[in-house]
């Protein structure tokens, strides 16, 4: 039975007492210790002077899964927002442009580390509990000031390894290649974050780093689908988790891309995102933020695979079940479970867009209206007159 947004956040509300009441001594201490996944965030509050530091929850042994994206899809979201509560995360103020020093060195080594890392942080202070979770803010644990760090057996990723010493290679291209090699997005994320890549190395806050890889990602990829043909068929994708529903419309087209997001706020009414690019790329930051690029990564991936290049159009409604932000790395991972299933076939863009609404609670028309797509798609191409 579907569970209001309510809820859900009383669910998790009450998850969450029961960490704190385990783990009282945190809050009674200025010592923590466990096994990092590993992990490593940087602020943005402030910028260019940043809070950074490891995260790290009170427990040992095989920790991965705790900050690991792509392992998440088919997880509760009690469970996703449980891992984020159980990370307890240090910081450091730190000037961004000037990432030096042993604290960041030990940061980066951490960053790099292919599995858990044991991990003790002495705290100027006693941590203290975060802001508990809304339906505006991310979820995150415990924080303290950092007065020591120490990470014990840590094993570098050798792709990584390669390129955070090699400081000739730009940080475009280190992110490029620790792709190809296999490399997890969230994981070159981090590492890029903690300013590992390229010749003139500073920090880069997680949000940012975030959206900067999927974009460079999905750029070079894109890159390589212009020289394909286009698809020959009309394909809808739709897959469901976590409160959002995702449909995806491929089309005979040269490459255009529009992801649009509907959303209820507490009133019941529905608010809008869209944005829509060509080959051209965008001339905006979207109105989707990182969405859009987690969504094009996705679908670029799709389309290089199949060696074709389409018209995209992914439509996203933000459930109320959504009663917590997780971070737009579901967005990238919803997308790329909807290409993995099998597509309706239709005979045309409006039967296809039929199809592509039909499972959503918004009604065609809404979508439409925003569609710069739609109008694109109707402009006739120098093809059109042979």
């Amino acid at each position: 039975m579907t569970r209001t947004a309510a809820e859900i956040r009383k669910a998790i509300e009450s998850n969450w007492n029961e960490y704190l009441s385990k783990y009282a001594n945190l809050f009674s201490s200025n010592y923590v210790e466990g096994s990092s996944p590993p992990s490593v965030f940087v602020g943005s509050y402030g910028y260019p002077k940043v809070l950074v530091g490891p995260m790290v929850p009170p427990v040992h042994g095989d920790t991965l899964v705790m900050d690991t994206p792509e392992s998440w899809v088919g997880k509760s979201l009690e469970d996703i927002v449980n891992y984020r509560l159980s990370l307890v995360r240090g910081i450091q103020t730190i000037k961004a442009n000037e990432p030096q020093g042993r604290y960041i060195e030990s940061l980066q080594d951490l960053a790099m580390s292919s599995h858990s890392t044991d991990s003790e942080l002495e705290f100027v202070k006693n941590a203290r509990a975060s802001s508990f979770v809304d339906s505006e803010n991310a979820p995150f644990g415990p924080i303290g000031e950092i007065k020591n760090v120490k990470f014990t057996n840590s094993s570098s990723d050798k792709n990584i390894q390669k390129l955070f010493y090699d400081k000739d290679v730009l940080a475009q291209d280190a992110v490029l290649e620790l792709y190809n090699r296999g490399i997890e997005v969230s994981k070159i994320q981090k590492c890029f974050s903690i300013g590992m890549f390229g010749k003139n190395r500073r920090l880069v806050p997680t949000r940012w780093s975030i959206t900067a890889t999927d974009d460079t990602i999905s750029k070079a990829l894109l890159e390589e689908i212009i020289d394909f043909s286009e698809i020959d068929s009309y394909q809808i994708f739709a897959f469901e988790h976590l409160g959002n529903l995702y449909s995806i419309l491929l089309f005979p087209s040269r490459w255009m891309f529009e992801m649009q997001e509907a959303w209820y706020d507490q009133n019941g009414n529905i608010g809008f995102g869209s944005d829509f690019e060509n080959i051209n790329g965008l001339s905006h930051y979207p109105e989707t933020a990182g969405a859009h690029f987690a969504s094009r990564l996705a679908v670029t991936e799709y389309l290089l695979l199949n060696k074709v290049q389409a018209g995209v159009m992914v439509l996203r409604e933000i459930r109320p079940e959504y009663a917590v932000p997780v971070g737009v790395w579901q967005v990238r991972e919803g997308v790329r479970m909807a290409l993995k299933q099998k597509p309706t076939l239709a005979s045309s863009f409006e039967e296809g867009l039929d199809i592509a609404c039909k499972g959503l609670s918004v009604d065609k028309k809404e979508w439409l209206a925003r569609s710069k797509l739609q109008k694109a798609r109707k402009q006739k191409s120098i093809k059109d007159y042979f």
